[in-house]
């Protein structure tokens, strides 16, 4: 005995294939967050932490490396930044807030967050300098000395001082 196939009517959705409307990163994470929730259901207490990598933006000048990192709600306080030779390592937390009533929905980011960068020249460790403004935090790396794109200029030597020396 055969089943009744049921086919879709009209169909501008239906003509693209599928999966080319759904965004892939946006189902794996909330694969991890169902998988982090079964674990804790079972397991219970908390899931393992699982860092996450937020935006950023890394340009580079003459004389520095410029890196902006999005971290909307974050406060200063729970960020930890760290340099060690060419690598620059941020990490730190988003906590959950305290909430009233059932949340229906969350798509924002929490828990523990890292972002790792290698540089690829020499830097100065000891001049970096990182601020925080409106939920970017912006690091400054400057360069080494040995570095530092250097002009250098072309002396002009006549032929006779050549020929006599």
């Amino acid at each position: 005995m055969t089943m009744p196939v049921r086919r879709p009517r009209g169909g501008a959705v239906q003509d693209r294939p599928l999966g080319w409307a759904r965004d892939p990163l946006t189902q794996f994470d909330q694969l991890l967050g169902e998988m982090s929730g079964l674990i804790e259901s079972t397991v219970g207490g908390v899931a393992p932490a699982i860092a996450w990598t937020p935006l950023a933006d890394v340009t580079e000048s003459d004389d520095a490396f410029h890196v902006e990192i999005e971290l909307p709600g974050v406060k200063s306080k729970d960020i930890d930044v760290e340099a060690n030779g060419q690598e620059l390592v941020v990490t730190g937390e988003i906590k959950e807030k305290e909430r009233k009533g059932v949340l229906r929905r969350s798509t924002r980011r929490t828990g523990a967050f890292e972002y790792r960068l290698r540089l690829p020249g020499e830097v100065d460790t000891e001049k970096i300098n990182a601020q925080m403004s409106d939920g970017v935090l912006a690091i400054t790396v400057p360069k080494a000395e040995v570095a530092k794109p250097r002009h250098i200029e072309i002396s002009e030597t006549s032929e006779s001082t050549e020929s006599s020396g």
